[in-house]
């Protein structure tokens, strides 16, 4: 309720607002004052306040409900430019200069910092992501297949060398075209995990939040509707197998050129400096090499020599000569001439972690927590640089650009063109991670809205196709076709859920779910996390492990998980389109328990355990204090024993109505001391008329 305004002309005390009926005729009524009598002939005074004129209205207005996700207007706060002086105008010039030069050097290293990430998380969890191809059995379920490729990309932090694992088995004739496709839709998901987590680095504000996670997720939504509509077709037809089977066959294709690497060129001197990884360790993991269980994948020598030389060798027997011409025996053994290769270590590689005798774990642990600091310090100076460059003309010129749409009727041209964009851009870094992750702090401030952001999206998943088919074109020829076929299979599998997912507005329903995760977690902040663990952790968890036990098992405990699931979704759309055709009982979810319907208990439970936290120090300083003051003799007042106790919380100030409105018989203040019967005995009545505009 909005406070009481204040009144300029009512009289403060209530004393001036009542005569008593004593019967004295030689009392003049006074200026604006009426007299009247009551049944008994008494005079009473009624007293007319003079018309208050405030400026707050005593009853507000409903005002308008503003839309979370409209863009926000990014004022120029500044001196305008032309009431800057040469002087003024010039430090301008060189500070927009530096600021754009900054925001370059963030941009690197935060770059730099994705890339290091990858290898981290390769060093800490690349072993047991090539562990995971070598189950043939659980290859051959889609389903397994499909959670095998999101933990694998997740472990590693790259769809690309998840990708080039199974190209490398598939062309070593270790894994089939039809169980590698659920493979690289998994890929396809846990690719977008990089995204979602630099979403998290803006958690600070609520509504950068809310719009920064949305524009984050929607890649994720795209992906699981995807998998979810086209896995199940693909396990029933193989129609990606055979549309990609038929385009190899269809054109004669040559070796071509590997893609080019604009990105790395100018990452790769930075972050080599760091670390460097011999990643074809993983493929042979992968292949089932017993030879490089136990071998670091930290490259050590970068520069070897290797001489292939004839010598003469020893055989068990003449079966195993090289040919019966180069075979010979002197009585003792037999001999014969084979190639020998030697390889020699030249020059040892230049990174930091060369010449330390550490494990592949405790490297990427340290790896993992530096990079992820490097990561959050620039994504929050990104964003306050671009807070202070997008200001004024510049925001306006910018946002109009990318989110206004072409004229009617070539309004739905835009978002294709959109789709373009994104694929030239991924092209060019090489990566849809570090696309979208670049584009997520751009979403949270505003300049790119979610619609725009989707098509962008969308032509980022396109883009980081061309780049394995190029690859796949520089592949030699006997492993060509099955190369070219899996990258065939990655891309027409996103044009797929672009034509389900795009082109009617009414199907874009990645927007709608990643609009309502928004709000959800700009909320409660701690869902966000709670997202990313059982959507990316637990689910893939949980069905490689019942696949473990059989295709039975997998399929009797998933079944009653997707009833229920479909049957709250129908119910729900039910209740927002035709709650008529419900019983009175299922309209609305009100006939579940509260922790079953909203997350208010669990945010309560949450916020009870992270209340340590608010605490102005720990629970050892807490017992060191109370130690302290129990040998000094402090008094339990004393600043140290009240060091640990929780922080105050600032109080509702009760709203207090003006004086001209209190009622006598309840204002203690105005009684004086005069008790509610003593004010009936009185005769007094109180007549009042305000007038308040």
């Amino acid at each position: 309720m909005a406070p009481w305004p204040e009144l300029e002309n009512a009289q403060p005390t209530s004393e001036k607002h009542t005569v008593k009926a004593d019967g004295d005729q030689s009392a003049k009524p006074e200026k604006g004052k009426e007299t009247e009598k009551d049944d008994t002939g008494a005079p009473i005074t009624k007293i007319e306040l003079v018309p208050s004129h405030s400026t707050a209205a005593l009853i507000e207005e409903p005002t308008e409900v503003e839309d979370p996700w409209d863009l926000p207007e990014l004022k120029d706060t500044g001196i305008k430019w032309s009431e800057r002086d040469t002087k003024g105008k010039i430090l301008c010039i060189f500070q927009g200069i530096g600021k754009f030069i900054l925001l370059l050097v963030f941009l690197y290293f935060f770059v730099c910092s994705l890339d290091v990430l990858s290898s981290a998380f390769q060093l800490v969890g690349g072993k047991v992501a090539g562990k995971f191809f070598n189950n043939n059995s659980i290859m051959s379920n889609p389903l397994a297949g499909m959670v095998i490729g999101v933990l694998v990309t997740v472990l590693v932090q790259s769809s690309s060398t998840s990708t080039s694992i199974v190209v490398s088995m598939v062309a070593s004739s270790l894994l089939p075209v039809n169980a590698a496709i659920p493979i690289i839709m998994g890929a396809n998901i846990g690719t977008s995990i990089t995204n979602t987590i630099v979403a998290l680095m803006q958690a600070g504000d609520r509504k950068e939040f809310r719009r920064a996670f949305a524009g984050a997720t929607v890649h994720d939504f795209f992906n699981w509707l995807s998998v979810l509509v086209l896995l199940p077709l693909e396990a029933a037809t193989g129609y990606l197998e055979r549309l990609t089977n038929l385009v190899v066959e269809s054109f004669h294709f040559k070796n071509g050129e590997e893609a080019p690497e604009l990105l790395k060129v100018i990452t790769d001197p930075f972050t080599k400096l760091i670390i460097q990884l011999d990643k074809s360790i993983l493929n042979q993991i992968a292949m089932n090499d017993e030879s490089v269980q136990n071998k670091s994948m930290i490259k050590i020598w970068c520069k070897t020599f290797t001489n292939v030389t004839e010598r003469n060798v020893t055989v068990p027997s003449p079966e195993n000569c090289t040919s019966p011409s180069l075979c010979w025996t002197d009585g003792l053994y037999t001999w014969t001439i084979k190639n020998v290769t030697y390889k020699e270590n030249i020059a040892k590689c230049r990174h930091i972690f060369v010449n330390f005798n550490l494990s592949d774990a405790i490297v990427g642990v340290i790896l993992l927590i530096t990079s992820l600091l490097i990561l959050c310090t620039c994504l929050i100076l990104i964003v306050k640089l671009l807070g202070s460059v997008l200001r004024g003309q510049v925001a306006a010129v910018i946002k109009k650009t990318i989110n206004t749409d072409f004229p009617y009727p070539f309004g739905w041209v835009t978002g294709y063109l959109a789709i373009l964009v994104g694929a030239g851009m991924t092209f060019i870094v090489q990566s849809s991670s570090v696309f979208t992750s670049a584009m997520t702090p751009l979403i949270g401030i505003g300049v790119i809205s979610v619609e725009r952001a989707y098509p962008l999206t969308l032509g980022a998943n396109i883009g980081t196709t061309t780049t394995a088919i190029l690859a796949a074109l520089a592949s030699p020829g006997n492993t060509l076709k099955s190369s070219l076929q899996i990258a065939l299979c990655h891309f027409f599998f996103n044009i797929s859920g672009i034509i389900l997912w795009y082109p009617i507005p009414f199907t874009r329903l990645p927007i709608r779910l990643a609009k309502g995760l928004g709000s959800v977690s700009a909320k409660y902040r701690w869902f966000a996390i709670v997202y990313l663990i059982i959507f990316f952790l637990l689910i893939p968890l949980g069905v490689f492990g019942l696949s473990l036990l059989g295709w039975p098992v997998l399929v009797g405990v998933a079944s009653p998980i997707v009833l229920v699931i479909l049957l709250v979704v129908v119910l729900k759309i039910l209740q927002s389109c035709c709650p008529g055709f419900l019983p009175q009982k299922l309209r609305s979810w009100d006939f579940l328990p509260l922790w079953m319907r909203s997350l208010e208990p669990w945010d309560k439970l949450i916020t009870s355990l992270t209340s340590c936290f608010q605490r102005r120090c720990c629970c050892c300083c807490r017992v060191c204090c109370r130690v302290c003051c129990g040998l000094c003799g402090c008094s339990r007042c004393c600043r140290c024993s009240k060091c640990c106790e929780d922080l105050e919380e600032v109080k509702d100030e009760p709203v207090k109505s003006p004086e001209a409105f209190d009622n006598l018989a309840m204002d203690k203040e105005a009684q004086d001391g005069v008790t509610k019967s003593e004010v009936e005995a009185s005769g007094t009545k109180i007549v009042s008329s305000v007038t308040a505009l």
